[in-house]
């Protein structure tokens, strides 16, 4: 339970390392602010990347979610009961793997055609969320249980 904690821990680290990263401007993986919105957005017809604002804002939710699974097995110390934070993790496990099985739906696609965003979300961004949800409703179950 500790290693898919950790785990878990270090993707949505990561995770919110980028964020913060485009929201101060940086245009990795692109080479402009054009390639790298049709690389991590790939919203139809998008030339520009989300606002510092937004890439902010995702960051922090993505950092609070980093501290879940470390609270859960006892790393981080928190003032909520353990089933509290199994049942918020189960939250966040929906929202993960919502967001990973709408990548591979066509309505999806259609919100989101630029390449390479659309092959580099079948191939890894979508994959990704279902295996960060997958932890989470992982570490879910395990905290509802003595």
């Amino acid at each position: 339970m500790t290693n898919v904690a950790f785990a878990l821990a270090a993707v949505l680290y990561l995770l919110t390392s980028l964020h913060v990263y485009w929201g101060l401007g940086g245009v990795w993986p692109g080479t402009d602010q054009a390639s790298c919105a049709r690389a991590i957005a790939g919203f139809r017809g998008i030339d520009a990347m989300p606002t510092p604002f937004a890439c902010f804002t995702v960051a922090a939710c993505l950092l609070l979610a980093t501290l879940w699974p470390l609270a859960l097995v006892g790393v981080f110390a928190t003032p909520f009961p353990r089933e509290g934070l199994a049942a918020s993790a189960l939250m966040i496990a929906l929202v993960f793997l919502g967001r990973g099985i709408a990548g591979f739906t066509p309505a999806w696609r259609r919100l989101t055609p630029e390449m390479p965003f659309a092959r580099l979300d079948r191939l890894y961004y979508s994959p990704l969320c279902l295996f960060i949800g997958a932890g989470f409703a992982f570490l879910a179950i395990k905290g509802f249980q003595p």
